[in-house]
């Protein structure tokens, strides 16, 4: 398991963003680095955990519970297949492209070292929207993307340090639990019902989230 690209965006103006002054950090391109990885502070506030990438819109992402977003090559692989279209790493606005690892089959609160000084924790999953569609130029791509139901992970700053492109990839942490990043996104998106199951992450889970299943479970029961 590998780091295969480090990506980073910086802010340009485009038309297909309800964001601030038409403005994103989604086109995130291929940097040998290193770069430093830090927690960003809280969201609304933070922007992103990678030094030098550019987070427009901090009322949906960035801070520290979205401080580095991450997908699995092979994902984009299978995607290049189906849109019969070439994806280059980082095109899904990713700062981890992957190799050899399952992102979206991985277990919230599971942490990674990168190299030798960075761990993360997996927190939640992507959820898809119309600067990501626009973006990627596909009609009909939220649903799309939700319905594959591989999200990628977003995750947390456990230990900062730097990271580069190549470094190896560690799972040092598994919980005990079976809330897995794809499952943590269906419920969040399409199977609702599926919120109090992901309790059982604890606090590793992503705030927001936490909030809806607890919020599910007080209004439906289990």
């Amino acid at each position: 398991m590998k780091l295969l690209s480090l990506n980073v965006g910086r802010a340009r103006a485009v038309e297909y963003t309800d964001q601030p002054e038409g403005m994103t950090g989604i086109d995130k391109r291929p940097v040998d680095g290193p770069l430093r990885v830090t927690a960003p502070g809280p969201k609304g506030v933070g922007g992103s955990g990678l030094a030098g990438d550019a987070i427009c819109h901090l009322r949906h992402h960035g801070g520290d519970d979205q401080a580095v977003y991450a997908v699995a090559r092979e994902d984009l692989d299978d995607w290049e297949r189906e849109l019969g279209r070439t994806l280059p790493n980082g095109v899904f606005g990713e700062n981890l492209t992957t190799w050899g690892l399952d992102v979206s089959g991985a277990l919230i609160g599971e942490r990674w070292r990168i190299g030798s000084e960075v761990v993360l924790e997996v927190t939640s999953g992507r959820i898809p929207c119309r600067t990501f569609q626009g973006h990627l130029g596909e009609k009909g791509w939220v649903k799309r993307f939700t319905r594959r139901g591989a999200p990628g992970a977003y995750l947390r700053v456990i230990e900062p340090g730097e990271i580069r492109s190549g470094d190896p990839i560690d799972i040092v942490h598994r919980p005990g639990h079976d809330v897995t990043v794809a499952v943590e996104f269906r419920a969040s998106t399409t199977e609702r019902e599926l919120l109090p199951r992901l309790l059982t992450a604890g606090d590793a889970l992503h705030p927001e989230t936490r909030a809806a299943a607890r919020e599910y479970l007080a209004k439906y029961g289990a």
